[in-house]
């Protein structure tokens, strides 16, 4: 079995658990006895990357080596409500991306990088329950729900505040390799799922 490219973009003043949570659901999901998927870190420059609190992690690849993924997850916090939404490479990267990947999601604010580049639009999504209001005055074009832990649109996933990343990951864990695989996952975590979601799939 081939593994599924992951991508995990991440940047200064990122949200740990938003990349972290994900990051763990992806690495820890086992099928057939073998990693289901190759997780990379992906960062517009090599080097050091100051998340949130201190917390410094570096990134695998960067956006000059153009790498590959099938899926991108794309996280949040004041790095990208702040820094990001104002970097036309990261929203070109972003937009370049959304025509490559098979799935693209966001966690938390992530979402607000996605709108900005024009990719939810016409599209539901969500966001953490603190930005919603802004989600829906600054991009009247994005259909914006509330109160849900993720949105699946196909193509496109958004997903509320920071936990809410996992469960979204884990569905996408399901979306591949079904139910058992996705709640085997869980288990390993010792996370309960949420169900709270909205699909299109």
């Amino acid at each position: 079995m081939e593994k599924i490219n992951v991508g995990i973009f991440i940047f200064d003043e990122v949200e740990v658990l938003d990349f972290a949570g994900p990051f763990e659901v992806f690495a820890k999901t086992v099928v057939e006895e073998k990693e289901a998927f190759q997780v990379s870190l992906v960062s517009a420059e090599d080097k050091i990357v100051n998340a949130r609190y201190g917390f410094r992690v570096l990134p695998d690849v960067i956006f000059e080596s153009e790498p590959a993924f099938d899926v991108l997850i794309v996280p949040g916090g004041l790095g990208a409500e702040v820094i990001e939404i104002k970097n036309e490479v990261t929203i070109n990267w972003l937009k370049n991306q959304q025509e490559k990947v098979s799935i693209l999601a966001s966690v938390c604010t992530g979402a607000l990088l996605l709108a900005e580049a024009g990719i939810l639009d016409g599209k539901r999504a969500t966001t953490h329950w603190m930005d919603v209001d802004r989600l829906e005055k600054e991009y009247p074009q994005v259909n914006v729900e509330r109160d849900i832990r993720f949105i699946d649109e196909g193509h496109l996933l958004t997903s509320g505040g920071i936990s809410a990343g996992i469960d979204m990951s884990l569905h996408i864990v399901e979306r591949f390799f079904g139910k058992e695989t996705a709640d085997t996952t869980a288990k390993k975590m010792e996370y309960d799922r949420k169900y709270i979601i909205q699909s299109e799939v």
